[in-house]
């Protein structure tokens, strides 16, 4: 079987991975006049898809998410006028504040971004499975069972391990016998597979936005829903406050040297989960006409299946004998996902060769989000402690891009580690 070869490979074809590529493609002539003449531009995007964001869209459609929750002028391509011009006649789809875009008008003009910069066949469908340093690159397993070699290698991926609080592990580490639909987490909720909910109710755990878009889903289906978070609800209109995206936060938050200081400033401006505050008025709006039942400073002790429903115990005294009584047909976990790089299944080898320091599951990146001792660099969640608290965003994106691709298109700054 012959061995695929290329300069970059870049693993995951979401929103990071486009981002990545259109401002390589802007920075790089030579890589664009390649693909426009349909050679090879020198990189190779690999997703199990075999398409571009479609994880991005399946996640939308599961919970039925309207619209983002980040203005229009985030997006994968290089100006960030574009999507507010595409959307000249189609202002319907863009909500205050911010002009955030319908999740529709969203995917079109991520579709023509797509035919724009020629990347419609540039998504190899394949999952890597295997990702080796060489002297010289890396050597990369796919699926079945190809070999790639590659000089540098962008990890694109988000944390695909699902965060569960202890209880829930408990329950799911024990042999007890429940269907696995009525306890799971956010991830495995599809909204579209349920036709109908009616007479059942559904406990969701986590104050977060897909708490929202899954109560008002359940809700849609005729259930009873019941939404517990641990902390009291509280809204924001973005993960963390705008002057994360420039230089009022970033100043101080790069000036820092001390890594777990950066880490305990990351949790800060993120402070958990968070509705919009459109959402959260309405959450209380219904709350309000009886039709959904909020419990906030609330963390659930102990769940036990019984009879066909969940009998579940929770550590607030005053709504205790509420939770006594009720019985759950289902539980939804909307508690985020886990950030540990070290149980990131493509980095073993690379963390044995070339191990590096690790803050709480985030890993120390150089300036360029280079993994040092490698051409290896990283994008995502993955970042934070050189991005900052929104690098798992859209704009997150274009912040790393503005790191990693003059590393990949700059010969003074390309393999800096050796």
């Amino acid at each position: 079987m012959s061995v695929l070869q290329t300069d970059i490979a870049i693993i995951g074809a979401g929103p990071q991975a486009l981002t990545l590529v259109t401002h390589l493609l802007q920075k790089s002539k030579r890589r664009r006049d390649r693909l426009n003449a349909g050679f090879s531009p020198g990189f190779e995007v690999f997703d199990p898809s075999g398409t571009w964001l479609a994880q991005w869209h399946r996640q939308f459609a599961a919970q039925e998410i309207p619209h983002l929750r980040s203005p229009a002028v985030h997006h994968p391509d290089c100006n960030a006028h574009t999507l507010l011009s595409f959307a000249e006649k189609r202002q319907d789809e863009l909500f205050n504040p911010y002009n955030r875009p319908g999740t529709k008008l969203f995917r079109d003009f991520c579709e023509t971004v797509i035919d724009r910069w020629h990347l419609r066949e540039q998504v190899t469908q394949a999952r890597v499975v295997g990702l080796v340093p060489q002297k010289r690159g890396f050597q990369l397993t796919l699926s079945d069972g190809r070999t790639v070699t590659a000089r540098r290698v962008v990890v694109a991926t988000g944390a695909a391990a699902a965060r569960l609080p202890d209880w829930a592990q408990r329950v799911t580490s024990h042999a007890i016998q429940y269907p696995p639909e009525r306890l799971c987490h956010a991830q495995s909720v599809h909204l579209p597979t349920l036709s109908t909910l009616a007479g059942e109710t559904v406990l969701i755990v986590g104050g977060g936005l897909t708490s929202a878009h899954l109560a008002m889903g359940a809700l849609r289906r005729g259930a009873k829903v019941l939404l517990l978070g641990r902390s009291a609800f509280k809204d924001k209109i973005f993960d963390a406050e705008p002057g994360w995206l420039g230089p009022k936060y970033l100043k101080g938050f790069n000036a820092e040297t001390d890594w777990w200081t950066r880490w305990r400033m990351i949790q800060q401006a993120r402070d958990g989960g968070s509705f919009t505050p459109e959402a959260l008025t309405k959450l209380r709006k219904l709350s309000r006409e009886g039709r959904l039942f909020l419990y906030e400073n609330c963390e659930v002790t102990n769940a036990v299946w019984r009879e066909g429903k969940w009998q579940v115990t929770c550590n607030n005294s005053a709504l205790h004998d509420c939770f006594a009584h009720q019985s759950i047909d289902r539980i939804w976990l909307a508690t985020g996902n886990q950030l540990d790089i070290t149980a990131h299944p493509l980095l073993t080898e690379v963390l044995a060769q070339h191990p590096i320091q690790i803050v709480n599951g985030l890993p120390v990146l150089n300036e360029h989000l280079r993994w040092p001792g490698c051409e290896l660099f990283l994008m995502g969640p993955w970042t934070a402690l050189q991005v900052g608290p929104v690098a798992r965003n859209l704009f997150g994106a274009k912040m790393a891009c503005d790191r990693i691709v003059p590393a990949l298109t700059k010969a003074s700054l390309a393999f800096a580690d050796k």
